[in-house]
């Protein structure tokens, strides 16, 4: 009886250690997994479209009050990585409108390429539950973040002055700088994506 526990410990303990040694499934975009559509129609594989470079999607209602406040934010960001990373928009919400998309991008001076998500292909492949949220991909499309922008929020309705922390621009850094770890999330303040199934 003692000898078949030992070996049972032994099989358990060289199965943990390969475990460990492979390290937690992180998720990897594939062209069948990631494909959206542009505000033409047209279908887009954003991890094409990087060209081997980190691909950065943020996704954001037209009606998320708390997305609409972090637009410069978002403005801000994309100014800074131009160039260094693929950084989009991402519309979630199946009943979304390409007019309104059009408005919203319009009334908050955005320049970034925007995707609608209809059939949430990105937002599952990122991982992502509420807007505006954030998934970060490395440069071989391995989703290494998912989650808030920063903790301007502390919950719903209530901001701190300033973020103390900023989880999304830490990430692209980990990213640009080809830093390879299981996914971190970290949870936001913000909409529900509401038609997520």
């Amino acid at each position: 009886m003692f000898r078949r526990l030992t070996v049972l410990a032994a099989i358990m303990l060289a199965g943990t250690l390969l475990y460990a040694e492979a390290g937690p499934e992180v998720p990897v975009a594939t062209s069948e997994s990631a494909v959206a559509l542009d505000l033409t129609g047209k279908p887009i594989d954003p991890f094409a479209m990087a060209s081997g470079k980190p691909v950065v999607l943020i996704f954001v209602r037209t009606d998320c009050p708390i997305s609409n406040r972090y637009a410069p934010v978002i403005k801000e960001m994309s100014q800074k990585y131009t160039g260094a990373v693929l950084m989009l928009l991402v519309y979630p919400d199946k009943a979304e409108t390409i007019s309104n998309i059009k408005k919203h991008l319009q009334d908050y001076g955005y320049t970034i390429p925007a995707l609608r998500d209809q059939q949430h292909a990105l937002v599952k492949l990122g991982g992502v539950e509420i807007t505006p949220e954030a998934a970060v991909f490395n440069a071989n499309g391995e989703l290494i973040y998912h989650g808030r922008i920063d903790n301007w929020y502390k919950e719903f309705g209530h901001a701190r002055n300033a973020p103390t922390t900023h989880e999304l621009d830490e990430a692209i850094q980990s990213a640009l700088n080809g830093q390879h770890t299981a996914p971190a999330s970290v949870g936001g303040v913000g909409c529900y994506i509401s038609d997520l199934r």
